[in-house]
């Protein structure tokens, strides 16, 4: 039986849950900053639709000239954050909210739709070999193993790609733990400005925080991500708001 989807708007965000965090405590502060951004961002025709279940089933998209991400490129629909979790997984829902951001595509007459992923499935990003079996192919690429996958509707539009700037791979911080972050997800609040803090006064090693806080911010990124990113010394260690196993490896070393 298909379930019914619900789209986010301005008038029910209020009594509506967005899915992540939404029943961890410790993370309710950036819960309320998720939601905050999403009612700015609704008025640049940005979408937030989700299972109307309770749990992690969800896609959110927007126009490729109105994204953060550091994309270049016309009448694309970008995906943000698409995520179907624990029990829902393996019943279709990720077809069902993938035709959706099709659909929105089309009316709108897009030339396609775009998602940043990976060389295989990595944490907070959309699974590759899902896109590959839903007729997505790469489209471009930035280092160390980041790829554009794209769904293309119109074969003579011009191909959308990754900035140059994020092209780079690596932070100009060459010394110490320095994070990039948007609130684009509700778990980065704390996991940054509380967990990671704590981390490196323990390892008494510099941390510098960057936080994203417009769309000119996430278009001058070393890499083509928004989330949240974790660099040591420069180089990308994970894009996970966890890093101690990563960074202990490194540091201990």
């Amino acid at each position: 039986m298909k379930t019914s989807i619900i789209q986010l708007n301005e008038g029910n965000i209020s009594d509506e849950h967005i899915c992540c965090g939404f029943s961890d405590k410790k993370c309710s502060g950036g819960y309320e900053n998720k939601k905050e951004w999403l009612k700015n961002e609704f008025k640049n025709d940005y979408t937030f639709k989700k299972l109307n279940v309770r749990g992690k089933v969800f896609i959110e998209y927007c126009p490729i000239e109105d994204s953060w991400l550091p994309l270049e490129g016309k009448k694309y629909m970008v995906i943000n954050c698409f995520w179907v979790s624990g029990q829902f997984k393996g019943q279709g829902y990720g077809k069902q909210l993938l035709k959706e951001c099709i659909e929105d595509a089309e009316k709108k007459k897009m030339n396609g739709i775009i998602a940043v992923s990976s060389d295989k499935k990595r944490p907070f990003m959309s699974d590759p070999k899902f896109l590959k079996m839903q007729g997505f192919r790469i489209i471009d690429e930035a280092p160390p193993f980041f790829k554009l996958w794209g769904l293309t509707f119109n074969e003579n539009a011009e191909t959308p790609g990754i900035m140059q700037t994020a092209k780079k791979g690596i932070s100009p911080d060459k010394k110490g733990i320095s994070v990039y972050y948007s609130e684009t997800c509700p778990f980065n609040d704390y996991y940054i400005n509380d967990s990671l803090k704590k981390y490196a006064l323990k390892k008494d090693v510099p941390l510098k925080i960057h936080k994203i806080k417009s769309k000119e911010d996430g278009h001058k990124l070393p890499i083509p991500w928004i989330i949240c990113s974790i660099f040591y010394n420069g180089e990308l260690v994970t894009l996970e708001m966890k890093p101690d196993k990563y960074l202990d490896k490194l540091i201990d070393k």
